[in-house]
């Protein structure tokens, strides 16, 4: 083996490791949050009860004839207020479950880089978040008598879950470090993951109707796109914003 070829070689062995310790500290990270949540519960619990409550309120609230309460419009629009407000409440208690018992402190001063947190966590709630998702959407089907397995609205569902998660994540852990951190994370989230609540509400909108995919397809790449930069830009900053 020549020279340059045993330096490829070594090079390409070091890239090799540093994605296999990345990934494994992401998934150690996804790992210690789903243990937690599988012995206390308190996660999923509440972002389903204030899911199902929320469905309960509107299923009240929008007293309207079967027609009506079957329309697209109305469909997606309150599909994504509850997605929305069930996630933010999730995502504002897995961070602050972190900094309350420490758990925070000690991801930091692990030996691994500090993004494989950021995408552990972001994998985790995306996690607990479709979990309520997949209890919701059945749940609401009965209720308002709509079908709602459309594939093209799981895959919205899921763009949308993720750039939601995506952006989300990085603002709860900004947010923690304050003492209205309740208060302060909608506040900050809402702004800016407005693209994707009104992305995902037209392309729900657009599969539950039936229209044609060159109407759709704008969301969609909206959604993708989002997800894409949010991501990256998160993936970036997230070690300054856990450093203040």
């Amino acid at each position: 083996m020549t020279i340059e070829g045993e330096s490829s070689y070594l090079a390409s062995e070091k890239v090799t490791s540093k994605a296999a310790g990345f990934l494994r500290a992401m998934g150690a990270v996804v790992w210690k949050d789903l243990s937690a949540e599988l012995r206390s519960r308190e996660l999923i619990s509440a972002m389903l009860v204030f899911a199902l409550l929320v469905i309960l309120i509107f299923n009240f609230a929008l007293d309207l004839d079967p027609a009506t309460r079957r329309d697209p419009t109305i469909t997606a629009g309150v599909l994504w207020v509850i997605f929305v407000f069930a996630g933010t409440l999730g995502l504002n208690r897995s961070m602050a479950v972190e900094k309350d018992r420490g758990c925070m402190d000690g991801l930091l001063l692990a030996p691994v880089d500090r993004s494989s947190i950021y995408f552990g966590k972001v994998l985790g709630n995306l996690i607990f978040m479709l979990m309520v998702e997949i209890i919701v959407l059945p749940i609401y089907s009965v209720l308002y008598n709509v079908n709602l397995f459309n594939p093209g609205l799981l895959i919205v569902i899921l763009l949308g879950s993720i750039g939601y998660v995506a952006v989300g994540t990085l603002l709860a852990a900004m947010a923690v470090q304050a003492r209205t951190r309740d208060i302060l994370l909608p506040i900050l989230l809402f702004p800016v993951v407005l693209p994707v609540i009104l992305a995902a509400v037209k392309a729900s909108t657009g599969f539950l109707d039936g229209s044609e995919m060159e109407l759709i397809r704008p969301w969609l790449n909206l959604l993708i796109v989002y997800d894409i930069i949010f991501s990256a830009v998160a993936f970036m900053v997230f070690d300054y914003v856990v450093e203040e």
